[in-house]
């Protein structure tokens, strides 16, 4: 069984496997020169061909223990027709909702809209370098999407003040979004993924119906997920109740951010842990790092700990840090 798989259904703690969120991104010097040639971000995610060179350029590195696909959570407002662009220096800027042609989207349009992502899965799964690893597919929550797709533009700075002013709209919007990123969740697990990655990258802006935009929508599709018999991980970054989510949700494994205390979790929740440390703390000197990631190895020693940051690896990330933190966790004992 693949190491991720293992820890997750065996809850092995026997090794750590380790693997990086935005692992195949811009602190690779060999992205970068992709990047270069191919300055349309969406048209790059649907390249299946530099799509799985790129997925697979960590693993070349670094030898991960699992390979997360080359792609997008603004792939699913894409593939609905919304527009999405990517533009240098600002991040994702997305056009005017259009809830009649969302609503008359058939599974057939949205799964040939977005069939390259689904030929690189396929490429992978049949890609003797990760043989024996976890290929790992991911879609945005319903909430994160619903954020983007409404406010238009990241939410650094909160939501626009009328976010919440068009019930029927959002409303609307999380039933069509259920119904598509069940779409894009089959397909993946069809195309090859091994473990299914919900990100909630904004469930920390929620501070009220808990129930409605995060728990609900959630748990249909961790539910509908291990009805295809694939594990699946959720990551509600910002959140200050992990174990609240936990029991609500029942993902098969939780991934923490860094604002998380690992110690308090273990004794509360018996589903294997990803994640948390800072990756802010790979900006850092050798010793720092050494000892914060020997934090959370010795904290999840005798539990089943997959060794992920609690965010994306940073762009400005040196490659040596990286080396030298594989080296870290699989040295350990």
């Amino acid at each position: 069984m693949t190491p991720i798989k293992n820890c997750i259904l065996n809850k092995d703690t026997s090794f750590n496997p380790i693997w990086l969120m935005r692992q195949a991104g811009r602190y690779l010097p060999e992205f970068r020169e992709i990047r270069k040639k191919n300055t349309n971000f969406i048209k790059l995610c649907l390249n299946p061909k530099l799509s799985e060179e790129i997925t697979l350029q960590p693993i070349d590195r670094f030898g991960f223990d699992a390979a997360i696909i080359f792609s997008d959570i603004l792939m699913l407002p894409y593939g609905l027709g919304q527009e999405v662009e990517f533009k240098k220096n600002f991040g994702p800027n997305l056009g005017k909702i259009n809830l009649d042609k969302f609503v008359k989207l058939n599974d057939e349009l949205l799964t040939n809209k977005l069939s390259p992502i689904y030929d690189l899965l396929k490429n992978l799964s049949n890609n003797e370098k990760i043989k024996n690893k976890d290929l790992i597919g991911f879609v945005g929550a319903p909430w994160t999407l619903l954020v983007y797709m409404i406010n238009k533009v990241s939410p650094k700075n909160g939501l626009s003040n009328t976010f919440f002013k068009d019930p029927f709209l959002i409303n609307n919007l999380l039933s069509i979004l259920d119904k598509f990123i069940k779409i894009h969740i089959k397909n993946q697990v069809n195309a090859g993924a091994t473990i299914i990655q919900i990100f909630d990258s904004w469930a920390g802006l929620i501070k009220t119906d808990f129930d409605k935009f995060l728990y609900k929508p959630t748990l249909s599709l961790v539910d509908y997920t291990k009805k295809l018999g694939v594990p699946v991980i959720c990551f509600p970054r910002g959140i200050t109740n992990y174990l609240e989510f936990c029991k609500n949700v029942k993902p098969s494994m939780i991934n923490i951010d860094y604002n998380i205390d690992p110690k308090s979790l273990i004794d509360n929740i018996d589903i294997p842990i990803q994640g948390g440390l800072d990756p802010k703390i790979l900006l850092t000197d050798s010793e720092n790092l050494k000892n914060e990631v020997t934090k959370y190895l010795e904290i999840f020693k005798d539990y089943p700990y997959v060794f992920n940051l609690g965010h994306g690896i940073l762009p400005e990330t040196q490659i040596e840090t990286v080396e030298e933190l594989v080296k870290i966790v699989r040295n350990f004992k």
